[in-house]
């Protein structure tokens, strides 16, 4: 998926602020599912829902303001009970590697236990997903935006 870098998203120096890569990997974990027809609402619905059990980020490149990012997502290990999702985030137009990393989330019930995963996620192909700018999901995800009142300025 294709993440624009807007003002907020930057320190003061003008480059993206470190934590925020892991809200794009959020972001991008919840593109990855949503794109094989898995709904984390629905997984909540169901009492399932996913503790970040482990995090790796390895910074490579700054990302700026302006920059449009594109983040590659797959599974990359799975149990039982835990999915590996590996993000390699870079530059759109010039495809310079800006962050690699990676999350394990354990499956839990509702109460915090840890639970088998859903069969859904246990079929998940192990390929990445990307999507464009241009794309439904990406308009989808800029209207919500907009109705929170999340607008670059």
């Amino acid at each position: 998926m294709d993440i624009e870098i807007y003002y907020e998203d930057t320190d003061c120096g003008g480059v993206v602020y470190y934590a925020n890569y892991l809200k794009y990997f959020e972001r991008a974990r919840t593109h990855y599912l949503r794109a094989r027809n898995i709904a984390v609402t629905d997984l909540l619905r169901d009492g399932t829902q996913f503790i970040v059990t482990h995090a790796e980020v390895h910074y490579r490149s700054p990302a700026r303001y302006g920059h449009v990012l594109t983040i590659e997502t797959q599974v990359t290990h799975r149990s039982k009970a835990t999915l590996t999702f590996s993000h390699t985030i870079h530059e759109r137009t010039g495809q310079q590697i800006i962050v690699e990393g990676s999350a394990t989330l354990a499956a839990a019930n509702l109460d915090g236990k840890l639970k088998r995963l859903p069969k859904p996620l246990l079929d998940l192909p192990e390929q990445p997903v990307t999507a464009s700018l241009d794309s439904p999901l990406h308009s989808a995800s800029r209207s919500l935006a907009r109705g929170r009142g999340k607008q670059s300025g």
